[in-house]
C-alpha cells in the first residue's frame, strides 16, 4: 500500500531535468538561441538510448535461458520489446527533423564553443551497438572509436564487448530449434529428390528446388547457398552458424504456422532495428553535410567521412537480411509431414 503522496514534479525530478540545459555560448558571453534546441535534442537522444539499453538487457535475460518455449509469454515479451526498440529508433530518426530547423549559420553561432565535445563521445550509443551485436573488428574507424571517451566509459564498453550480444543469443536460440533433431516429426515426409550427401531429406529437397529456381545471372548463388547453410566457417568469419541459418530460413518459409509466427516476428524486428539504425545514420550524414559541409567534426573525426563509413559498414543483422536471397515461392515449398504440421499448430 502506498504510504506517501507522489507529486508529478518530484516523481520526474523536473527540477534536475529542466535545469540541466547550460548553454556554453551564454557562458562565453555570446548567447546563441539555437544552442538550447541542440542541447535538448541530444539529451533526449541519451534518454532514449538509456531506455533501449534497458529493453536490450531484459530481452537478453530471457534469450539467455536454456529453454524458451516458442509458444510462450516469454517469447511474446521478447517480440514486443524488440518492437518497442524499433519504435524508439523511429522517434530518434524523426528528431532529426526538429534539429534541421536549425540552419548552418545558426549552428555556427555556437559550434566552436563545443570543442572537443562530440556525439562521437556518446558511450551509451556505442554500448547499444555492442549489446546488439556490433563487434570491434566490424567497426569503422577502429583507431579512434574510443579515443575521445573517458577511462570509465572505455572500461564499461570493453566489459560489454566481452559478453554475449543479442545476436549471439539469437544464434544460440536458433540452434536449439528441435524440428530437424527429432525423427518422429519426419516419419510421413515424402522426399521429392534423392538424398544429397549428409543433408536432411527436407534440405536435400530444398537445395534442389532452390537451384532450379535460379535464373540466368543468379547461378553464382549456388555456392554461397551451400556455404551459408551447410558450411562450417569459424565463428570469427560468420555470426550465425549454418545450423542457425537453416532454422531462421525454415521460420521464414513456414511462418504461416502458428508456432512459427512469434519467431518470425522476432527475426523481422531485428531487421527493422537494423533498418532504423541505418536510416538514422543516413539522415545524420545528410544533416552533417548540410550543416558543416566537408569540415571536421568538433570531436576531431572526419565528420561526414566517418559517418558515411559507419553507414556503409555497421549492419548488425546482415546475415538475417541475407536470407531473403535464398527464399523460394510458397507454391514450390516442400510439403511438411502430417506429424510436423500438427506440431507447428496450436
Amino acid at each position: 500500500m502506498q504510504t506517501k503522496e507522489v507529486h508529478y514534479s518530484d516523481y520526474l525530478r523536473l527540477d534536475q531535468i529542466l535545469n540541466a540545459q547550460v548553454m556554453e555560448s551564454e557562458l562565453q558571453g555570446a548567447p546563441a538561441h539555437d544552442e538550447m534546441l541542440f542541447i535538448i535534442i541530444h539529451q533526449a537522444y541519451e534518454l532514449w538510448f538509456k531506455q533501449i539499453l534497458f529493453e536490450i538487457d531484459s530481452i537478453a535475460e530471457i534469450m539467455g535461458r536454456e529453454i524458451i518455449n516458442d509458444n510462450s509469454p516469454e517469447l511474446q515479451t521478447v517480440v514486443h520489446r524488440l518492437g518497442r526498440i524499433d519504435t524508439i529508433l523511429k522517434v530518434a530518426v524523426h528528431q532529426i527533423d526538429i534539429l534541421e530547423t536549425m540552419t548552418p549559420m545558426d549552428f555556427l553561432d555556437f559550434r566552436d564553443f563545443l570543442r572537443p565535445a562530440s556525439g562521437f563521445q556518446s558511450w551509451q550509443f556505442k554500448i547499444t551497438e555492442a549489446k546488439l551485436g556490433l563487434r570491434f573488428p566490424e567497426r569503422f574507424g577502429q583507431e579512434y572509436y574510443i579515443s575521445q571517451l573517458r577511462p570509465e566509459h572505455i572500461t564499461l564498453i570493453k566489459s560489454v564487448e566481452g559478453k554475449p550480444s543479442l545476436l549471439d543469443l539469437v544464434n544460440e536460440w536458433l540452434e536449439r530449434m528441435p524440428f530437424f533433431e527429432q525423427p518422429e516429426y519426419w516419419t510421413g515426409y515424402e522426399p521429392l529428390f534423392p538424398a544429397s550427401g549428409n543433408k536432411h531429406p527436407f534440405w536435400s529437397d530444398y537445395s534442389a528446388i532452390y537451384a532450379s529456381s535460379l535464373v540466368e545471372g543468379e547461378t553464382a548463388n549456388r555456392q554461397p547457398f551451400e556455404n551459408l547453410f551447410f558450411g562450417e566457417e569459424s565463428p570469427t568469419e560468420r555470426r550465425l552458424s549454418a545450423k542457425a541459418c537453416r532454422a531462421a530460413l525454415f521460420i521464414m518459409l513456414y511462418r504461416g504456422y502458428p508456432l512459427l509466427q512469434a519467431p518470425f516476428r522476432l527475426l523481422n524486428n531485428l531487421l527493422e532495428i537494423d533498418e532504423q539504425l541505418s536510416t538514422w545514420r543516413f539522415r545524420h550524414v545528410n544533416m552533417v553535410t548540410r550543416m558543416i559541409g566537408m569540415r571536421t567534426g568538433t570531436g576531431g573525426s572526419s565528420g561526414r567521412g566517418y559517418l558515411q563509413g559507419a553507414l556503409d559498414k555497421h549492419y548488425i543483422f546482415r546475415e538475417v537480411a541475407a536470407l531473403s536471397s535464398y527464399l523460394i515461392e510458397r507454391r514450390r515449398l516442400p510439403r511438411l509431414s502430417k506429424e510436423l504440421e500438427e506440431r507447428l499448430g496450436f
